[in-house]
C-alpha cells in the first residue's frame, strides 16, 4: 500500500492534476441534484476535486475529510475551514447532515469487505433523507486498458477489488440505499507508459508487489523491453455509481 502522507506533495502531479479533477468533478455532479445544500466529500485527498465541487457549485456548502495528514493540510489550504482528519469509518458529523456524500478513489483503499461496508454504512448515515451517495468503482479493472502494458502484467498477482461494482451495491442496499445513477469519465494524463509503469511498481503502487521483491523485479525487466518507454498509452475511464437514501415518511 502505498504512504499517502509522503505521497501528498506529488499526488497532484502524478494523478493527471487539473484535467483528471475537471473530469471527475463534472461526472460526480452530473450525479447530484441541483437542489443539494451540503457535500460531504471523503477521502477528499489533496482537495482539488473538491474545490472544484465547490466552485461548480456556489450555493452548496462542500465539506472534505480524509485521514492523511499531508493530504488534509493541502486541502485545507485550498478550502480554507471546510477540511477536517478523520477515518472514513468513523465519520465524525451527526447523522442526516448531508444532501450528497462522495467518495472518489477510496473504496478500493480499504483492507477488506468489512471495511468497505463500514465505510458505506458512514455515508449512508450521514445522509439525509432523500441524499444521493456517489462513488467509484472497479477502479483497478479501468487501468486495463488493453495496453502491451497490461499484457505484460496480466499475470501479476492481485488483492480483491473491494471497489467491485457488485459489492458496492451489496453494501448500498445493506444501509438502506438504492441505485439511482450511473457516469464515467476519463482519467485524463493517467495514461501508463513502460518506464513509469516501472517506476510505479518499485514504489508500492502495485500493493501485492512488494517494491525490491523478485517478482517486482521480474515485471520490470519485461517492461523495460517494451518499445517508445515513454510514450502514455490509453487513459483509463472510471465508473461512477450513484446510490439515493429514502425519502422521510
Amino acid at each position: 500500500m502505498l504512504d499517502y502522507e509522503k505521497e501528498a506533495d506529488a499526488y497532484d502531479a502524478t494523478r493527471g492534476g487539473e484535467a483528471r479533477a475537471a473530469a471527475a468533478a463534472a461526472a460526480v455532479l452530473g450525479l447530484i441534484p441541483d437542489g443539494a445544500r451540503r457535500l460531504l466529500d471523503v477521502a477528499c485527498g489533496t482537495g482539488l476535486v473538491t474545490r472544484r465541487l465547490a466552485a461548480a457549485r456556489p450555493g452548496t456548502r462542500v465539506a472534505g475529510v480524509d485521514l492523511a495528514r499531508g493530504m488534509t493540510r493541502m486541502a485545507a489550504a485550498r478550502l480554507p475551514g471546510s477540511v477536517v482528519r478523520a477515518d472514513s469509518r468513523r465519520l465524525p458529523f451527526p447523522g442526516h447532515t448531508f444532501d450528497a456524500v462522495t467518495s472518489v478513489w477510496l473504496l478500493h483503499l480499504v483492507d477488506d469487505s468489512a471495511d468497505a461496508d463500514r465505510v458505506v454504512a458512514e455515508c449512508a448515515r450521514v445522509l439525509r433523507p432523500g441524499g444521493v451517495y456517489v462513488t467509484t468503482v472497479d477502479k483497478a479493472a479501468a487501468h486495463d486498458v488493453g495496453s502491451d502494458i497490461d499484457a505484460v502484467l496480466a499475470p501479476r498477482p492481485r488483492r480483491p477489488a473491494r471497489d467491485a461494482a457488485d459489492a458496492v451495491a451489496a453494501h448500498a442496499a445493506r444501509h438502506g440505499l438504492s441505485p439511482a445513477g450511473r457516469a464515467s469519465f476519463v482519467g485524463r494524463g493517467q495514461g501508463r507508459s513502460p518506464r513509469s509503469t516501472i517506476a510505479d511498481l518499485r514504489r508500492g503502487w502495485f500493493t501485492v508487489l512488494p517494491p525490491g521483491d523478485p517478482l517486482t523485479e521480474r515485471f520490470a525487466e519485461r517492461l523495460a523491453a517494451l518499445p517508445d518507454q515513454d510514450r502514455p498509452r490509453p487513459d483509463p475511464r472510471f465508473s461512477l455509481r450513484s446510490f439515493r437514501k429514502p425519502p422521510a415518511g
